[in-house]
C-alpha cells in the first residue's frame, strides 16, 4: 500500500503544528522531512504526520521538542504509547460489569446497541444518577483508553457523539431554569471536549439554574463581551485532561482580568485536578463539586 502525503494545510489542522512551526523544526532538527509536488509544494507522507502528532502531545506534557525530534521513533513511542500490548489487541477496556458491557459495544461498532443500553440506564437511574454514575466514570475510562492504546480515534469520537447526542436530548425535556445564577458555559480555543460541559449544565439545569451553553473554543474576549451580553452571574470553563496544562492557570488569569468583578469564574474537568486555584478563580474538581459551588451562590446570593 502507498504511503498517502498530505499537504502543509491538512498537516496543520491535523497535528495543532503551525505551518512557521513545521518549517522551523524542518531547518532546524531536519524533521519533518517533506517530499514535493509538481509545483514544489511539501507533502508530508503519513507517518511523519503521526510522528508529528506524538511530538505534539508529548509537547503538551511538557517535553521540549529539540529533544523529542531527536529520538528515535521507538523511544518517542515509548514516551506515550498509543499501541495496544502484545496480547491486548482489540481488547475492550479494563471495566467489569454493565461499563465495561457499554464500552464493548463501543469497541465493537455498534451504535445502535450503545444507545439502547444508555437509554435503559437513564429511565432506570434517573438522569441526576446517570450523569453521575454512567456518563462521568466512562468518559474517564474512555479518555485513559485512548491514551493506552485501547481505543482508537474514531471510537472516541464514536463515543462523544453519541454521548453528546444523549446529554441534548435529555436537557431538552428539562424546563427553563428560572433561578440563579445564570451560568455561561464554554471552554477556551484548543479545547475541543464538550462532554464535561454537557455533563455540567445537565446538574445545573435539573437544579432550576439558568444556563447558557456557548459550545467549545471561545476566544478570552468574546466570552468578556458574552458574559456581559447575557448578565451572566457565573462563567464556567471545562478543561480536559488533554488540554496543556502548563497554559491553564495564565490563561484563567486572563480571563479573570477580563471579566467584571462581580461575575465568578469557575473551571473543572480532567485538566484542573493538580493546578493550584489562581486568584478570584474556583476550581471544580468534580461533578459533586459543582453542585456544591451552586449551592454555596445560592446561600451568598439569597
Amino acid at each position: 500500500m502507498n504511503n498517502p502525503c498530505f499537504n502543509i494545510a491538512a498537516v496543520e489542522r491535523d497535528t495543532g503544528l503551525s505551518k512557521d512551526v513545521l518549517r522551523m523544526w524542518e531547518r532546524r532538527y531536519g524533521f519533518p522531512v517533506p517530499e514535493r509536488d509538481a509545483n514544489g509544494e511539501r507533502l508530508y507522507p503519513a507517518d511523519q504526520v503521526e510522528r508529528l502528532r506524538l511530538v505534539k502531545r508529548l509537547m503538551d506534557q511538557g517535553h521540549r521538542p529539540g529533544k523529542l525530534l531527536a529520538l528515535p521513533a521507538d523511544e518517542l513511542a515509548g514516551l506515550a504509547p498509543r499501541r495496544p500490548r502484545a496480547g491486548d489487541a482489540g481488547a475492550p477496556p479494563s471495566l467489569n460489569g454493565e461499563l465495561g458491557d457499554l464500552l464493548a459495544l463501543i469497541k465493537q461498532h455498534d451504535a445502535v446497541g450503545y444507545q439502547q443500553a444508555m437509554q435503559q440506564r437513564l429511565v432506570r437511574q434517573g438522569l441526576l444518577g446517570f450523569v453521575q454514575d454512567t456518563v462521568a466514570p466512562l468518559t474517564q475510562q474512555v479518555g485513559e483508553a485512548w491514551e493506552e492504546g485501547r481505543f482508537e480515534v474514531f471510537e472516541e469520537h464514536l463515543y462523544t457523539e453519541l454521548t453528546k447526542r444523549l446529554l441534548r436530548q435529555a436537557i431538552a425535556t428539562l424546563p427553563a431554569g428560572r433561578q440563579g445564577p445564570r451560568v455561561l458555559l464554554t471552554s477556551l480555543p484548543d479545547e475541543q471536549h464538550v462532554l464535561g460541559l454537557l455533563m455540567v449544565e445537565t446538574l445545573f439545569a435539573l437544579e432550576g439554574a439558568e444556563c447558557i451553553p456557548l459550545g467549545t473554543q471561545m476566544p478570552l474576549l468574546d466570552i468578556g463581551s458574552a458574559a456581559g451580553a447575557y448578565r451572566a452571574d457565573v462563567v464556567a470553563l471545562s478543561f480536559s485532561s488533554a488540554f496543556p496544562v502548563r497554559q491553564i492557570a495564565g490563561l484563567l488569569q486572563q480571563l479573570r482580568m477580563v471579566l467584571p468583578e462581580d461575575i465568578e469564574l469557575w473551571a473543572g474537568g480532567g485538566g484542573v485536578r493538580r493546578l493550584t486555584p489562581p486568584a478570584g478563580v474556583q476550581l471544580l474538581d468534580s461533578l459533586e463539586d459543582a453542585l456544591d459551588a451552586l449551592r454555596l451562590w445560592r446561600e451568598r446570593h439569597g
